[in-house]
């Protein structure tokens, strides 16, 4: 089955930046959505950011757009993010996740596969 694996997380000061990996190994062979969701203490999860593994069209949050970019080396099975500009609010743990559909999203429920995700932290 598919297994997802999340790294680059740490901590940084408000204007910083971060990539985060997401690499993917097991069965990679299908028609995969891969997005990045993130859930702060207390907060309901967020999509972020989603791109299409075989045409490569994404989809941002409003509250990320401009500041994250999303995209994907398929030789190496790897999803990154991104993150510049960060901002205190984008504290949050970040998962990796992906489906077998045509059509993205950023809903957490339209993905099955799931990172244990990797800790993102922006200070003041």
């Amino acid at each position: 089955q598919l297994q997802l694996l999340e790294s680059g997380g740490g901590s940084v000061q408000t204007g910083g930046s971060l990539r985060l990996s997401c690499v993917a190994s097991g069965y990679t062979g299908s028609n995969y959505c891969m997005a990045w969701f993130r859930q702060a203490p207390m907060k309901e999860r967020e999509g972020v950011a989603s791109i299409n593994s075989i045409h490569g069209s994404t989809q941002y949050a409003d509250s990320v757009k401009g500041r994250f970019t999303i995209s994907q080396d398929n030789t190496k099975n790897t999803l990154y993010l991104q993150m510049n500009s960060l901002k205190p609010e984008d504290t949050a743990m970040y998962y990796c996740a992906a489906e077998t559909r045509w059509l993205c999203s950023l809903r957490s429920n339209d993905y099955r596969y799931w990172g244990q995700g990797t800790q993102v932290t922006v200070s003041s």
